[in-house]
C-alpha cells in the first residue's frame, strides 16, 4: 500500500511493464466491495484501480491477494473473487496477482467444463518469493524487492550479504525518515538475524551500523519528545477538565447545604461528585428554581 507501483512492477513484472509515469494508481475502498462480495471477501485483498489520465487504455484491476500458507489458499475463492470484482466495477480488465509468502504447493490453473468443451480457464500471476534468488535484487532499484530480499531464496551463509543489501536499499530509495524506521523493523523481522551474524555485520559494514544506530537513536529521541510533548499537553487539559468538574461540584454541594440542608448534601454527594461538567452545570441551573431537591436530579 504503501509503494503499489513499485509493488506492481515486482509482483506483476509483464503486466506492469506498460505502466508508465502518468498512470494513476489507487486502492479501491475495501467498503465499497465488501457487501457486494460478502463473506468472501477478505481484508488481505488489496484491489488496485489503475487509470491513464488521457483515456488512451481503459482501466486495469489489480487483485492483490498475499498468502503466508499456501495450504490455505483457494483458486476457486480467488477465481470467485474476480468474477465478483468484475461485475461489481463493470470490466473485464481484471489482473489477479498471488504472493506466496512461504511456498509450497498451489494449484495454479482452473479448468471447468465436461467431456467435451472446457467452459471455463482461469490462471493467476504468481510471485512465489521463496523461489526468487535474492541475489539477483541485491542491486534492484525497486524499493519492494529489496525491502523483500529477506523473503527471498539464499543460502544461511548470506544472510548477512542479503540484511546489508536490504538495508541499503531502504536508505537509498526511500528518503522518509518515518518510512524508514518502520521497514528497518520489517527487515529485521524477517532476516532473523544472530547475535554472531549482527556482529559479524557490525565488522564488515561499520559505517552502515553507524549510520543505521544514529538514525534509530535520533528518530526514538524525537518521537520521545513529541510522545512527551503530546503527553504533557493532553495531561493538562485533562486537569483543567478534572479541577473545573470538582470545583462546579463543590459549588452545587454548597447550594444544596443552603436550600435544603446539610443532611441531603450529605445523601447526594456521591452522585454529584461522580457527575460529568455538563450535567453539574444543569442541576446548577435547576436548583435556582427547583422546590425540591428531587425536581433537580429527574
Amino acid at each position: 500500500m504503501d509503494y503499489p507501483r513499485e509493488a506492481l512492477r515486482f509482483s506483476a513484472p509483464e503486466e506492469a511493464a506498460t505502466l508508465d509515469d502518468t498512470v494513476c494508481i489507487t486502492p479501491i475502498r475495501q467498503e465499497q466491495l465488501q457487501e457486494r462480495l460478502g463473506e468472501r471477501f477478505r481484508e488481505l485483498d488489496v484491489p488496485l484501480l489503475v487509470e491513464w489520465p488521457d483515456g488512451r487504455r481503459g482501466a486495469l484491476v489489480f487483485a492483490v491477494e498475499e498468502e503466508s500458507d499456501s495450504r490455505r489458499f483457494s483458486i476457486h475463492r480467488l477465481a470467485h473473487y474476480c468474477l465478483d470484482l468484475a461485475e461489481l466495477l463493470g470490466t473485464d480488465r481484471i489482473v489477479p496477482v498471488v504472493i506466496f509468502l512461504r511456498g509450497g504447493h498451489y494449484q495454479q490453473t482452473l479448468k471447468l467444463g465436461g467431456d467435451h468443451h472446457s467452459y471455463m480457464e482461469f490462471s493467476y500471476l504468481i510471485c512465489d518469493l521463496p523461489a526468487l534468488s535474492s541475489e539477483a535484487y541485491w542491486t534492484s532499484d525497486n524499493v519492494v524487492a529489496r525491502l523483500n530480499l529477506p523473503n527471498m531464496r539464499y543460502a544461511p551463509a548470506d544472510r548477512v550479504e542479503v540484511y546489508a543489501h536490504a538495508v541499503q536499499g531502504l536508505f537509498g530509495l526511500e528518503p522518509d525518515p518515518e518510512k524508514q524506521l518502520k521497514y528497518l523493523d520489517f527487515i529485521d523481522i524477517y532476516v532473523g538475524m544472530s547475535e554472531h551474524e549482527l556482529e559479524e555485520y557490525g565488522r564488515r559494514y561499520p559505517e552502515e551500523v553507524k549510520r543505521v544506530s544514529s538514525f534509530a537513536e535520533r528518530f526514538t529521541e524525537q518521537g520521545l519528545r513529541q510522545g512527551l510533548q503530546q503527553g504533557l499537553q493532553q495531561g493538562v487539559r485533562q486537569g483543567v477538565q478534572q479541577g473545573l468538574q470538582i470545583g462546579e461540584a463543590k459549588v452545587l454541594l454548597r447550594q444544596i447545604d443552603r436550600k435544603y440542608g446539610a443532611q441531603l448534601a450529605a445523601a447526594y454527594r456521591e452522585r454529584i461528585e461522580s457527575a460529568d461538567a455538563e450535567t453539574l452545570l444543569l442541576w446548577s441551573d435547576r436548583i435556582l428554581s427547583a422546590e425540591r431537591i428531587e425536581d433537580l436530579f429527574h
